[in-house]
């Protein structure tokens, strides 16, 4: 039974002024940590995250600074703010996203490109976009660890300071940890945590083990607890039925659905697949398809990968024109259909919305 309790103005205020207090500000922006759990750490809800990477054309492997396709190293921070503008006014047109993710490295952080750089971040952010930044190591190393652990530390500490306070913006310590065992990724993440105390948990993304082809291991451990975990999940890795590729999706995320982000899964997208196709035997168009429908019935929040990538047969967009004038138009339409419907942006059917423009 739900009883009523009268509070007078005065105690109402009071109670105004301690959630006030409560509110970090920084910049105009508040940062504001979800409400707790009975474990005292933030309820987690990964569907709040419909998003696609902006990706470099090499990958995010990188020995010198990332640079997400359309973005120049030679950009000033204006330039960068409006090209990223625009290319975030198309994911969210064409797409429905309110989650970009944005590769980081050293040699990003470290130099002058991140005066510049930020101001994707910051376009993104003042557009009301979350944003996860995540570390991928360089491609002369390659072997799954961080590179330079002492520069890796640098780096976070210069992006929390700069971005710790911003509600929107999520940290991710490392893509793709495949050279730790399960238990050194749990002790590298766990001291990532150790290390930056000020942010909140839920703006943490742990990666699965492996290739974060799996988070049973580090969803289990209570150090990690009350951090998102990101998961990848690619139809190149197998062939196999609808009914397997479930089966196969479900079995990386054990029971962590809830607090579980697929931040990166993708198909072809340029080659003319169509994902529409219930009864298609594409071992892609299953796999996909596959996907979206565990995503929405688990309602899980993901990122497709890429949302934005030059070159690359899956980049569910393409980019047009020059300078700070830039729009993107989709690549494949039943594709982003799919990528909607795990978003539960769609009816089951997908037919209760307009389809995205390509």
């Amino acid at each position: 039974m739900r009883i009523r309790v009268r509070t007078s103005r005065t105690t109402r205020r009071f109670r105004a002024l301690l959630a006030a207090t409560a509110l970090l500000v920084s910049g105009g922006t508040l940062a504001v940590s979800a409400p707790a759990s009975a474990s005292g750490h933030p309820t987690l809800d990964s569907s709040r995250f419909r998003g696609v990477n902006w990706a470099d054309p090499r990958d995010n492997y990188a020995d010198d600074p990332v640079v997400p396709s359309g973005l120049s190293t030679s950009d000033s921070y204006a330039t960068v703010k409006a090209k990223a503008t625009a290319i975030l006014t198309g994911f969210r047109t064409n797409l429905g996203a309110d989650t970009v993710r944005l590769p980081v490295n050293p040699h990003s952080v470290g130099t002058g490109w991140w005066n510049a750089y930020s101001g994707a971040v910051d376009a993104a952010t003042g557009m009301g976009f979350k944003v996860v930044l995540g570390y991928w190591e360089g491609p002369s190393h390659k072997d799954g660890k961080v590179d330079d652990v002492s520069a890796w530390k640098s780096m976070w500490n210069t992006v929390t300071a700069k971005y710790g306070s911003n509600r929107l913006v999520y940290f991710e310590p490392m893509n793709e940890p495949f050279g730790y065992s399960a238990s050194a990724w749990a002790d590298t993440a766990a001291g990532w945590l150790g290390d930056h105390p000020g942010v909140p948990r839920d703006r943490v993304f742990v990666s699965g083990t492996g290739y974060n082809d799996n988070v049973t291991s580090v969803c289990a451990d209570s150090r990690l607890d009350g951090t998102y975990l990101s998961l990848h999940h690619y139809g190149f890795w197998g062939t196999h039925t609808y009914d397997e590729w479930v089966e196969d999706l479900r079995s990386r995320i054990g029971g962590c659905a809830g607090r579980t982000v697929l931040d990166e899964f993708g198909a072809p997208m340029t080659t003319g697949l169509r994902y529409d196709d219930a009864a298609g035997t594409d071992n892609f168009v299953r796999y996909l398809r596959a996907d979206t429908d565990t995503l929405r019935s688990l309602g899980m929040g993901s990122v497709y990968w890429p949302g934005l990538r030059n070159g690359d047969t899956y980049s569910m967009e393409a980019l047009h024109g020059s300078g700070t004038s830039l729009s993107l138009t989709t690549n494949n339409s039943s594709g982003a259909d799919r990528l909607r419907h795990g978003w539960s942006l769609t009816s089951a059917g997908g037919a209760d919305r307009p389809r995205a423009r390509g």
